[in-house]
């Protein structure tokens, strides 16, 4: 059940040479303070500017001054300073008394209300808690999003040794295990498409890090029904995944298995792979009765 998913617009830029935004890329700019993401360029109008301020904030690891926003958008200094006590005076921008701004308290409300009602999440919960309690290792949940795939849902292990992913993080497509199954649910023309539009990043020596590495491996993943991450994100932690296809509702997601290299064989691998297989099509068939349409009367 392969269809298409609709693209998410990002760009792709730096700090020493600043670019209009262009569809298809991740931003990526580096500040003195920490590398800066924007996942959607500045819209035409005040709303997609303001969003794409908002993004910025919200996606930093550390809090950023003015200057350090200023160098990744392409707004001027006045209008940005309107944005950004726009984006105050409604809640969803603090600025700190240090001269550096954070995510406001109002989106943690807004955040809160779309997760209670995230039909897709409490679909799958069950099944996301029968896998942890098979494995007991860390199990994910997670939704495309253009070029990544955002976690929807985490069982932390039972062992003392834990992922350090949390709920709403974001991570590439290409080198994560539910990215690749993902991916292998959609067309080809839409993987190639995707494939050539990543900032291949070599986080590891096993990392996919060329567009013709990617496709190879989601034709493998094709075949098999299921994806692994070989430590290709991070070193040492290994995880299986499989697609979700969410039909008529248009979900693309994963599920996902993860524990560290060491202290899984490859006959745990094998029994993970019918597990994770299992659990993807389990919550495929609850997501056709509880989210397909309501039957005419």
């Amino acid at each position: 059940m392969h269809k298409a998913s609709q693209s998410l617009e990002v760009a792709s830029a730096n700090v020493e040479n600043p670019q209009p935004s262009s569809r298809g890329k991740i931003k990526e700019k580096s500040s003195e303070n920490a590398k800066i993401i924007s996942y959607k360029p500045a819209g035409t109008g005040t709303l997609g500017k303001a969003l794409e301020v908002l993004d910025i904030i919200a996606l930093s690891d550390v809090p950023l001054r003015f200057t350090d926003i200023l160098k990744t958008v392409d707004q001027p200094r006045g209008t940005l300073h309107r944005q950004l006590s726009n984006l105050i005076e409604e809640g969803l921008v603090l600025a700190n008394p240090d001269g550096t701004y954070d995510p406001g308290l109002r989106l943690l409300k807004l955040a809160a209300r779309a997760w209670s009602k995230n039909s897709f999440r409490s679909i799958a919960e069950p099944h996301v808690r029968k896998l942890h309690e098979a494995t007991g290792e860390t199990v994910h949940l997670g939704v495309l999003n253009g070029l990544e795939v955002i976690y929807v849902d985490k069982i932390e292990s039972n062992q003392t040794v834990r992922m350090h992913s949390q709920l709403g993080n974001a991570s590439p497509l290409y080198c994560t295990g539910i990215g690749k199954a993902m991916l292998a649910l959609l067309p080809e023309e839409d993987v190639v498409q995707r494939a050539q539009q990543f900032a291949y990043m070599k986080y590891t020596e096993t990392t996919l890090h060329t567009p013709e590495l990617l496709l190879a491996d989601i034709q493998k993943v094709r075949n098999a029904g299921v994806a692994h991450d070989r430590e290709e994100h991070e070193v040492g932690i290994r995880c299986v995944s499989a697609g979700i296809d969410g039909g008529e509702n248009s979900t693309v997601a994963g599920v996902s298995v993860t524990a560290p290299a060491y202290r899984i064989s490859e006959d745990t691998i094998l029994k993970w792979e019918s597990l994770v297989f299992e659990t993807a099509r389990a919550i495929e068939r609850d997501m056709v009765v509880s989210m397909g349409p309501r039957s005419q009367q």
